[in-house]
């Protein structure tokens, strides 16, 4: 994972971090963002989500990773600490592959139709030939 494309939420308003992901995805042409937050961080993070999806880029992918860390203190113990990722994919180049899947099936069925052309069209109730 490149590190320009990640964002650390922490104690910002959420409207900063929402420009830093508009900013990643327009500016620098990214089709990929990843935000990264701890603690109470996560809550930031999922608003920061949600309002960059909702009201700025509406064809956003996201996938979500959750986890523990654990960080050592003072007197030898460790804290567990939640830990929240979320990946924000464009959903442009996916479109365009199935969108090609769903032209093969017609580019058979003209096949089909030239291979059939010696015999008589059917006709259809009230559409005339097909």
């Amino acid at each position: 994972m490149r590190e320009e494309n990640v964002i650390y939420v922490g104690r910002k308003p959420v409207m900063n971090y929402v420009l830093a992901v508009m900013n990643c995805l327009n500016q620098r042409g990214l089709d990929e963002v990843v935000l990264k937050a701890r603690g109470r961080a996560i809550s930031t993070a999922v608003d920061v989500e949600e309002v960059s999806r909702r009201v700025f880029e509406e064809d956003l992918e996201v996938g979500v990773n959750i986890g523990t860390e654990q960080l050592p203190q003072e007197e030898g113990r460790t804290k567990n600490v939640s830990t929240m990722e979320i990946t924000m994919k464009r959903r442009g180049a996916a479109e365009d592959k199935t969108l090609e899947e769903v032209e093969e099936p017609e580019e058979a069925a003209e096949e089909e139709k030239t291979e059939k052309k010696g015999e008589e069209p059917e006709e259809t109730e009230g559409f005339g030939y097909v």
